[in-house]
């Protein structure tokens, strides 16, 4: 084969592969799902409606968060009122939307603030229901792991983060004889 043929033949596989590959879409910034995309409104409008209510807050929160706009649910809960944002519920969603933005560190000090106003108060209740706690604690727990392992992005090192979640989990049995 010659030069010239071993040429053409390279730029023609080159060729092939670049449109086999086609273009890269861009994903949607929040939901696509109609239903859903009626569901964020709905609840975007409750915040714009009553600023100061912690619930509507944190469901919009919750809301970006699982359309993966971790951005837009910090923005929700750094523009509540201070009241409102240092609650523990608001402060759990905090720490999940500063995880998923990369921010471990931020994310476990977030984490630890929701454990310290959960704890028992003088008369010995909790602040918090059973749920929150126990949410806040594993969470804590692995997000402790990952700074210990230097991860501050979990989705930019997923291996790290794995090993991290496996040891913040792990249990230990007993045998008896």
């Amino acid at each position: 084969m010659g030069l010239r043929a071993w040429n053409v033949s390279v730029l023609l596989a080159i060729g092939a592969l670049w449109l086999a590959s086609g273009t890269q879409r861009e994903k949607p910034v929040v939901v696509t799902a109609a239903a859903d995309t009626a569901h964020v409104r709905a609840l975007e409008a409750s915040v714009a409606s009553s600023p100061g209510d912690a619930t509507a807050r944190r469901d919009l929160a919750q809301a970006y968060l699982d359309a993966h706009a971790p951005g837009l649910a910090l923005r929700v809960v750094d523009s509540a009122p201070a009241v409102v944002r240092s609650t523990p519920v608001m402060q759990h969603v905090y720490a999940r939307a500063l995880l998923d933005e990369g921010r471990s560190v931020d994310a476990l000090a977030a984490e630890n603030r929701v454990l310290a106003a959960c704890n028992a108060t003088q008369d010995g209740t909790t602040a918090c229901d059973t749920w929150l706690i126990a949410s806040a604690t594993r969470r804590a727990d692995i997000l402790r792991e990952l700074v210990d392992l230097g991860v501050e992005d979990a989705q930019a090192h997923p291996e790290a983060s794995a090993i991290a979640y496996h040891n913040a989990t792990r249990e230990a049995r007993l045998r008896l004889q």
